[in-house]
């Protein structure tokens, strides 16, 4: 009995069906099949037995060899597709342009064309898995210079941008084949760990690039520039410009039109050297007065000579920079920062809250020279004190219905308040801005000068309470606008001399460029009756000049021309 007791019990064993089967430890495994040395058999057998085994690291069966293949094919494009986006892209100039031309995976092909803050056309010109992207960045100012200067240049632009395309989509087509197989092979390594699989996917790589390029060359539509698809501003371009068949077409016109236009500002300098030097006057504040430049980039150029000429103290916008007020504009206001003078903006009927922002953006900037006038708060720049007034209306386009005059003289009526509250406060306003006229026309008697823009006409009167109201014309020449029309509008500015001490005008000049398709430059000096001590005002120029027209409009100095050859058949003025 004692010996008995003295036998350790058997344990109790459940039936074999009852039994748990016993699961492997996934991290046991996982060492296992990377730490056990090979097995004697070879490397068929292990494989052998590893296939055969019921548990592949304890996650599931071994995948079949069209798995691993879809796989494959996966990581080479996920790897192609991120060396495409990190150095796939090139820095190319093209003509006076500064580029940057990428290659993009894409269902449907083709090209797109980016022009910031326009918009970006898009082009059918090929069938295959790859999108061509074009980013015009800047004008090459040295490049477009030259071209200024030797006119003559434009008839070989044709052939230099074909030529700068070329060797663009060249060095592009290099590059992006060093991208896809370095993009490919380095996620094939970081997946599978075995420098075979990821010369594997290079290859694979390599193969479908150079099957979409042959898809590409094979289904190259050159035709595809007469009949783009237009996006952002650019998708009124067609109605605009006109036809992009007559466009190419007619393009040995249209270039001429462009060395026309832009030469005019040396036709500018030619003209005011005419003109009797202005003598500084340390209580004398020059204004350079512009308005309506309507998205045109030749107008920045024009303001910032301009600047330079005539030694500008301030420069005065009275709205409508913009064409449709939409965000993708706000790149066009970039140069505003580097025209040499505080520049002091109003809102326009074509100027949207974005654009409002955007300007305050600029403003808000660590020593920068950018003023918003808006709700009649005053202003100090250059000595002079300022108020006025944004549109009331936002107005881009057809679609939207406009409140008419009773809405612009319900405003000027706010701003007349505003101005009534600073001369109550012993701090009257000098000059009274607002983009509309019939705004402005409400601070009659308030201020002694009031200036607008809208009308795309430079005229200037005297209201009833004796406030010089001075409308300026389009500085942009109307924009986009101005191949629309038979007769080009012409590019207007004006330079405003005031006295530093009262703030009262004593004599302007009135500088106009020629439009599209007309090369003249013109300079007319008016000297203000207001009591202008001659002393202080520009001195006049010895030779003939006009004879006054009356109170309303000044006493005109001489007019100074620099006239140019005008196109006998251009789109801008045949019949």
């Amino acid at each position: 009995m004692g010996r008995d007791a003295r036998k350790p019990r058997k344990p109790l064993s459940l039936p074999q069906w009852v039994r748990k089967p016993s699961v492997p430890n996934p991290v046991s495994l996982l060492r296992n099949r990377l730490f056990r040395p090979r097995e004697a058999g070879g490397t068929r057998s292990a494989r052998a037995a590893r296939a055969a085994s019921p548990y592949t690291l304890g996650l599931g069966p071994a995948p079949r060899p069209y798995v691993r293949a879809l796989g494959l094919v996966a990581t080479t494009l996920a790897g192609a597709w991120l060396g495409l986006l990190i150095v796939g892209g090139i820095d190319a100039p093209v003509g006076p342009m500064d580029t940057k031309m990428a290659l993009r995976p894409s269902l449907t092909g083709g090209t797109k064309v980016n022009v910031s803050p326009l918009g970006a056309l898009e082009l059918r010109s090929h069938a295959a898995p790859l999108r061509l992207d074009v980013d015009v960045d800047q004008l090459d100012q040295q490049r477009a210079s030259a071209l200024v200067d030797h006119p003559e240049r434009l008839e070989g632009l044709e052939s230099e941008i074909t030529s700068d395309v070329q060797k663009g989509t060249g060095d592009l087509a290099l590059r992006s084949a060093v991208a896809v197989v370095v993009g490919a092979g380095v996620l094939g390594l970081a997946v599978y760990r075995r420098p075979r699989r990821a010369l594997a996917a290079s290859g694979l790589a390599l193969a479908l690039l150079a099957v979409s390029g042959a898809a590409a060359y094979a289904t190259w539509n050159p035709k595809s520039v007469l009949e783009p698809k237009f996006s952002g501003l650019l998708a009124s371009a067609p109605s605009v410009v006109g036809n992009a068949r007559s466009i190419v077409t007619d393009f040995d016109i249209y270039q001429r039109e462009l060395a026309r236009l832009v030469t005019n500002v040396t036709k500018l300098y030619e003209a005011t050297s005419t003109l009797p030097a202005y003598e500084p006057d340390p209580s004398t504040t020059r204004v350079l007065h512009v308005s309506d430049i309507h998205l045109n980039p030749a107008a920045w150029q024009i303001i910032k000579s301009l600047v330079e000429q005539y030694e500008i103290d301030a420069i005065i916008d009275t709205g409508d920079t913009m064409d449709h007020g939409t965000s993708a504009e706000n790149g066009f206001l970039e140069p505003v920062t580097d025209l040499g003078a505080p520049y002091i903006w109003v809102r326009g009927n074509h100027d949207s809250a974005e654009t409002q922002k955007a300007f305050e953006k600029l403003a808000k900037k660590k020593d920068s020279n950018v003023h918003v006038l808006d709700d009649g708060v005053p202003l100090n720049v250059a000595g002079l004190r300022l108020a006025g007034w944004g549109d009331p209306q936002f107005t881009p386009d057809r679609s939207v219905k406009p409140q008419g005059d009773p809405r612009e003289r319900k405003e000027g009526r706010r701003l007349a308040l505003a101005l009534r509250a600073q001369k109550a406060a012993d701090t009257p306003v000098d000059i009274a801005v607002s983009h509309n006229p019939v705004l402005v026309k409400q601070t009659d008697g308030l201020v002694p000068l009031a200036l607008a823009g809208h009308t795309h006409q430079r005229t200037q009167e005297r209201l009833p309470r004796h406030t010089r109201l001075m409308i300026e014309g389009s500085t942009g020449g109307g924009g986009l606008r101005a191949v629309e029309k038979e007769k080009p509008q012409k590019v207007s500015a004006s330079v405003l001399y005031l006295g530093r001490d009262d703030g009262k005008l004593q004599a302007w000049d009135e500088i106009t460029l020629g439009g599209l398709g007309l090369t003249t430059a013109e300079v007319t000096r008016h000297l203000a009756e207001d009591k202008v001590d001659p002393r202080r005002s520009p001195s006049p120029s010895p030779g003939s000049s006009s004879p006054g027209s009356g109170p309303d409009s000044g006493s005109p100095g001489p007019t100074f021309s620099s006239p140019g050859p005008t196109p006998a058949a251009s789109p801008a003025n045949s019949p």
